[in-house]
């Protein structure tokens, strides 16, 4: 039987190509593999219009804006909010962030999740590569789309209305509902996850500490630049996160690694898929150099 849909549940750049190659078979794609839109979204929006079909998104995040977008219509939008938990070293200091180890980082205070995107969380780096997906798929300029940290998970995007109303998506933290509601798009589901109970609970929301967790400066610094430029923040982050697992660098000099990779010039277009991947390719060699450069 013909699938409709497909689902790209793909950790990390190699998700890209299980996109193009769903979108241009016709079909509809549920997006777990936010890669896809960091590195190369204008490809995946320009075959979906030309297939007629559509990306679904199924981070819990963008599902939720998703669903917000769809109900209120994108023409009353004005600015968007994402959620974070603020990762298991939200309260560390930037010296004791320096003694930080792998598996430490891999330990998720609330969702379980494998251990590179725990690291990302625990760096912010998740939400950088989250807030470039925001702006891509709902069309609003950077410094419209904003992070908050919420600790408590249970807020998982907001909208913001020309009238200044405030809207927002609220579920217990459970992955199985933004994959239901993709699964069965466009009918409205009938979940039995996520149902929440907000009777006795109280919820926190701050403002990111980028002092601590450069990461999501970087990421509003490179979506700004362009594409090739938020290829090169997922490059050199993937390179720097497996040089961590090995002992090679520090918690901190993650983000040293993006920064260092983001000094060079990005300001170039990548008209096609092999573009992109030479991109990619460039930014890791830089970001090993950069790492090599620091272990002498």
């Amino acid at each position: 039987m013909e699938a409709d849909l497909a689902v790209n549940g793909i950790a990390g750049a190699a998700g890209l190509v299980a996109s193009l190659a769903a979108l241009s078979s016709g079909k509809n794609l549920a997006l777990a593999n936010k890669e896809s839109v960091v590195m190369g979204y204008s490809h995946l929006e320009a075959l979906a219009k030309e297939k007629d079909r559509f990306i679904i998104p199924v981070d819990s995040e963008h599902a939720a804006l998703f669903q917000l977008v769809s109900r209120l219509g994108s023409a009353s939008i004005t600015e968007l909010s994402i959620t974070a938990s603020g990762g298991p070293f939200r309260d560390r200091t930037t010296e004791e962030l320096k003694t930080i180890s792998p598996d430490e980082a891999a330990r998720h205070p609330v969702w379980k999740m494998g251990r590179k995107i725990s690291i990302d969380s625990a760096t912010l780096a998740n939400k950088g590569l989250e807030l470039i997906e925001a702006v891509r798929l709902f069309g609003l300029p950077e410094e419209k789309v904003k992070i908050l940290i919420h600790p408590e998970s249970i807020v998982h995007a907001l909208v913001r209305t020309k009238d200044g109303a405030l809207y927002a998506h609220m579920s217990s933290p459970d992955m199985r509902l933004p994959i239901d509601i993709a699964l069965h798009w466009p009918e409205e589901v009938n979940s039995a996850y996520g149902i929440l109970d907000l009777a006795g609970k109280t919820l926190h929301f701050e403002a990111p500490d980028t002092v601590r967790f450069p990461m999501l400066a970087l990421a509003r610094s490179a979506v700004r630049i362009g594409e090739a430029a938020t290829i090169a923040y997922n490059a050199a982050n993937e390179i720097a996160v497996a040089n961590f697992e090995e002992g090679r660098i520090s918690f901190t000099q993650i983000s040293d690694i993006v920064a260092a990779v983001l000094e060079e010039e990005w300001s170039f277009p990548v008209p096609d898929a092999g573009s992109i991947f030479e991109t990619d390719n460039r930014a890791r060699r830089l970001a090993q150099l950069a790492v090599t450069e620091r272990q002498c």
